[in-house]
Formats: C-alpha cells, structure tokens, sequence
C-alpha cells in the first residue's frame, strides 16, 4: 500500500550548471502535474512527464532550478523592455497611477535578461539529468510506501475495532427477541383480548423478527472488513478499490443499526460507525 504524499530532492552537476531537482506529491482523484522548470529545458518537458507517470496518481509538483558553476554575463533585451515599459506607461495614465520606479521594476523582470547559455540542454547533459529525476521518482515512490505502511497498520486497528464491535452484537439479540415476544404479548392484553389465537401469536411474532432479523448483515459485514485486509495486503494501488469496500462496509452498519431496537447494539453501531469514519478520513491518501 502507498500513500500519495511524497517528497525527494537530489541534485547534479550537468556541464557548467548544478540543478536541483525537487519532488512533491499529494492526494488527488487523477495525475495533476505542475512543472516549473527553466528556460533550458522546456523542449524536454514532455520527456519529464513520461516520466512522473510512473507516480500513478497524485498532484505532483516538480521545480527543478539551474545555477551556472561559472561566471555568465547576461544581455538585456532592448527591444522586449521598450515595449513592456511603453505598455506599462500607457496603463499608467488611463489608471490614473504613479510611474515612478516603473523602469527599475520592469528590469527585475528575468526573461528580459538574456543569457549566452540559455540555449537548450546537450543531450550528454540531459542523459545524466534524466537519470537522476529518476533517482527522485525512485525516492518518491520509497517516501509514499513508508507512509502507505503507516498509514495501513492505522486502518488494521480501526477495521480490528470495527470486527470487535461486531462480534459483541450476538448475546444482545437474545434479548431482543424475549422483548419482542413480551410486547406482542402486552398488545394483546392491553386490546382487551382474552385468548389469543396461538397461530396468529406465532405468526406474528416470526413477522416482527424478521424484520429485526440482522444475521445476513452481520455475514456481509464480515465478508466486506476481510475483503478490506486482503486488498490491503495484496494490491499496491488500493485507494480507490478500498473506498469501495468501506462504503459497503457503511451500508450494512446503517442497516444494523436501523434494524437495532436494542440500545447496546445501537452503542456498538455507533461506535463502529466511529470507527468507520477514521479510516474514510485517510482513505483520500491512499494511492
């Protein structure tokens, strides 16, 4: 099992340039990926989600940022800053605003600086680049299994709690059917009705427990909390499979308790239910 919250940071020198590479993940219904990268590779930003694929699921934030290892000079881009500063000006006057340190403000602006190496990466370069945001992926995919087994031994107590629960309904529904029968009994005497045919008594007992009747939700119930270990311990991507199961898991526990008209059983409804909730609150983690 694994979580969908990761982090890595690895760094290399490539050429004249050190990058540093950095990695987060979060919890998301789809693949959600936001690249900032700068100018020198964005003709290998395609290459780079290829890769982040291997993430499954998740938004996933990835900045990677270059520092030139030698001295570069930078050019700035006459043409570019006139426009911009025109453009600016004249907004200026219509808004009604001060321009003064407009131009100071424009010239901090980077892609108005143009440097000699700002071209794109050499292929020798992007080789060894390209192995080591595999080596971040690779840490990314550790991160998210050392939280997903954090995260697994919580839902193990929880769906253990939920069994408990379960197993303690059983002695309380004997009681429930002796109150049954006392109150079909207290019906007839309170509507003045001296005998009571034993047929229509026996027919209206089975009637009322029925209704009552929760073994079939407790034999589901059972099925579904082995079902949830089972995906738990044998598929990785679970997440979603597992909401599945703890949704059905709410059905029969809402029927149970529907069906309760025992205030012990309602408590352990309450409290599976309780439980329950914990495991839906960090289910939206789970890859």
């Amino acid at each position: 099992m694994k979580s969908m919250t990761g982090f890595a940071k690895q760094t290399c020198e490539a050429g004249e340039k050190r990058y540093t590479i950095e990695i987060k993940t979060l919890n998301s219904k789809n693949l959600d990926i936001n690249i900032r990268i700068p100018a020198t590779l964005h003709s290998k930003e395609l290459e780079l989600r290829s890769q982040l694929s291997r993430l499954e699921r998740g938004k996933i934030d990835v900045f990677i940022t270059e520092e030139n290892t030698q001295n570069d000079s930078a050019t700035l881009n006459g043409d570019l800053l006139t426009s911009r500063f025109q453009q600016a000006q004249q907004l200026a006057q219509q808004l009604g605003c001060h321009e003064t340190n407009l131009l100071q403000t424009l010239l901090t602006m980077p892609d108005l600086w143009a440097s000699a190496t700002d071209t794109d990466i050499p292929d020798s370069e992007w080789t060894l680049l390209s192995q080591v945001f595999d080596q971040a992926i690779d840490l990314v995919q550790q991160f998210r299994l050392e939280e997903g087994t954090i995260l697994a031994a919580d839902f193990v107590k929880h769906v253990d709690l939920i069994e408990q629960k379960l197993n303690a309904i059983p002695p309380y529904e004997n009681e429930r059917i002796d109150t049954a029968k006392e109150r079909i009994r207290r019906y007839f005497a309170e509507s003045a009705i001296k005998e009571a045919d034993p047929n229509r008594f026996e027919q209206e007992l089975i009637y009322y427990l029925e209704k009552l009747d929760i073994t079939e939700e407790k034999i589901r119930l059972a099925k579904h909390i082995d079902y949830f270990r089972s995906t738990m311990d044998t598929e990785e991507s679970s997440g979603k499979k597992l909401g599945f199961i703890a949704q059905e898991m709410g059905r029969e526990i809402n029927t149970i308790g529907s069906k309760a008209n025992h205030v012990e059983i309602q408590k352990l409804v309450v409290q599976m239910k309780d439980e329950l909730e914990k495991i839906k609150e960090q289910l939206g983690n789970i890859l």
